[in-house]
């Protein structure tokens, strides 16, 4: 029987376990030329012969040394002498920042600093939240309550908003004054005077209110009927003033989320005490300060949370010394009495339908660049008994000289003046006809 046969050959197969197989190194993924192994051929110093310690082999390391140095001096000098290498540096690093940063999507507000890594952030759409601040943010600029920059994924702070005024503020700044001056109001004498007194001359003369002993008026309102020229008062007064001019309409306050209204008037009271003197116009106030009353829509209740913050700017702990505040509206008295009341505005100027003498001031103003023709009578619509307004009269003016335009004529005749106070009074009733309604 051969060895290792039968009964006994096949225990010692079973008896025997499998071989592990030997490690062998992986398949090389790299395509193209294999790199070789060590420093560059370039950089590789030579072989200095003798190897024996001979004086031979000291000079010739002392050349290869002197080469060196000589390399040294040439590469510092090459880094020195091209700026332009530092600023691809420095622009290789930002954009490594700029992957590391990401896109930031959301801004939100520093709540609270915990540590010098981590702070509380809130956001408009979301609750607070408990995140960590990168590494190249500036923390000297972290503060709370200001403008910082979040990361779209894990709402990290990756920057810093330095000017975190609202945009909506930067906008209400006048750059340009406008062209109206004092001169093209027409009549209002007694109102001009009176808004040179609240406003002008405690920006440009506050000696004179501390002599008297009193302290001088913050803010002024505006009231009385459409057209009656209020607004373009507080044209002409942006005009004449050197004061900086932020002119904002109330319905402008009136934001969607809740707390944006309230934080726009802290923003805008923020910005006028910044650029002090200034002067702060709100153009129909009755957007946000009607009456209050217990109202069930959160609508409302933010409406008047807005104005609960502008009465706190306009009478608060803060003193508002180079801060003049007008208002405008045609409805005074739809306002609430806290918002009106002697303290908050001191002065209220009324604004009534022009008399004779302010007709004909207003009649000269706007026909004094027409062509009239010889016909024309001014002291005849003058003295005529409408309830003609400032900007009616205007019209009545614009209306003549279209009607004389469309006929090919640049004289305006006392038909087209007649027919445009027809067309003008018309539209002013509704088009009610006269005598329908006894």
């Amino acid at each position: 029987m051969p060895p290792g046969g039968g009964k006994d050959g096949d225990k010692d197969k079973k008896d025997q376990k499998p071989q592990q197989k030997k490690w062998e190194p992986p398949l090389p993924a790299r395509i193209g030329r294999k790199k070789k192994k060590g420093p560059a051929a370039a950089s590789k110093l030579p072989a200095v012969y003798p190897t024996t310690r001979c004086r031979l082999k000291l000079l010739k390391m002392e050349r290869i040394k002197d080469y060196l140095i000589m390399e040294e001096e040439f590469v510092s000098n090459q880094e020195r002498l091209k700026p332009e290498n530092r600023e691809e540096k420095n622009e290789e690093e930002r954009s490594k920042i700029d992957e590391l940063r990401g896109s930031p999507m959301a801004v939100g507000t520093l709540e609270e600093i915990i540590d010098d890594d981590h702070a509380i952030i809130s956001t408009a759409s979301g609750p607070e939240s408990y995140v960590s601040i990168m590494s190249y943010v500036d923390k000297d600029l972290l503060e709370p309550g200001c403008a910082v920059l979040l990361h779209h994924k894990n709402n990290s702070i990756v920057g810093v908003l330095q000017d975190d005024a609202d945009p909506l503020v930067s906008v209400m700044k006048l750059d340009k004054a406008p062209t109206e001056s004092y001169a093209d109001v027409g009549g209002l004498e007694s109102q001009i005077q009176e808004i040179k007194e609240s406003v002008e001359l405690p920006l440009t003369h506050p000696e004179l209110y501390e002599e008297m002993g009193i302290k001088p008026p913050k803010g002024v309102i505006l009231y009385g009927v459409p057209g009656t020229g209020k607004t373009l008062l507080a044209k002409a007064v942006a005009n004449q003033t050197s004061a900086t001019f932020l002119r904002i309409v109330g319905s402008e306050l009136i934001q969607k989320y809740l707390g944006d209204g309230p934080k726009l008037v802290r923003e805008m009271f923020r910005v006028a005490e910044e650029h002090a003197p200034s002067i702060v116009f709100i153009d129909e106030i009755d957007a946000i300060g009607t009456k209050r009353y217990d109202s069930t829509s959160g609508g409302e209740r933010e409406i008047q949370r807005t104005m609960l913050e502008l009465l706190n700017q306009l009478d608060g702990f803060d003193t508002r010394g180079d801060v003049k505040v007008i208002m405008a509206t045609n409805k005074i008295e739809s306002l609430d009495p806290a918002l009106i009341r002697p303290g908050r505005i001191d002065r209220k100027i009324e604004f009534p339908l022009p008399d004779v003498k302010t007709k004909r001031h207003i009649f000269k103003l706007h026909t004094s660049r027409m062509s009239l023709n010889e016909d024309v009578d001014l002291e005849e619509f003058v003295m005529t008994k409408d309830d003609l307004s400032g900007a009616d009269i205007k019209a009545v003016c614009t209306e003549a000289g279209l009607l004389a335009l469309r006929e090919r004529r640049m004289r305006v005749t006392k038909a087209d003046f007649t027919s445009a106070r027809e067309k003008v009074l018309y539209r002013k009733n509704e088009g009610t006809p006269e005598g329908l309604y006894l």
